[in-house]
């Protein structure tokens, strides 16, 4: 059996969830404490795939947590379909989700100038979670990269 950089069950993986969950809960909590973050809906819709992430991340971690203080093998093909179905989810939302947000923000910055005639609307703000939102995307991404392979080679 083959032991990757995040695989299920090791340090790793351990470290690359609880970074997922970092990063998701951060845009979450960022987004949320933005003013007029609900003029769009993609903020919302990033909001909830950022949730999302952070309870799918959060699980896996304490899975792994519980992997890693019972020393089990969580290398079963049926656990990591479950993973990778699961992964490959997650990312397409949170990636769908910081896109549409930052082409919102595309909008509101570049086309419209929103932001500068709305101070109401926190756009800096705005701007820090969808990054946030994008480093949750990658690391989810490393992820669900790792689990496809994994999945392949049992």
């Amino acid at each position: 059996m083959k032991s990757l950089f995040g695989s299920p069950g090791k340090i790793s993986g351990l470290v690359l969830r609880t970074c997922q969950c970092l990063f998701a809960a951060s845009s979450l909590s960022v987004m949320a404490s933005a003013s007029g973050f609900s003029t769009s809906t993609s903020f919302c819709f990033l909001i909830a795939a950022m949730g999302l992430q952070v309870l799918w991340s959060f699980g896996l971690a304490c899975l792994d947590i519980h992997a890693l203080r019972l020393k089990k093998d969580l290398h079963n093909h049926i656990f990591l379909s479950l993973l990778v179905v699961g992964d490959w989810v997650t990312a397409i939302l949170s990636l769908a989700a910081a896109c549409s947000s930052a082409g919102v923000m595309v909008v509101f910055i570049k086309d419209t100038n929103i932001c500068r005639s709305q101070a109401a609307l926190s756009c800096n703000t705005f701007q820090i979670s969808i990054a946030l939102a994008f480093m949750a995307w990658f690391l989810l991404a490393v992820s669900s990269y790792v689990m496809f392979w994994l999945l392949a080679t049992i």
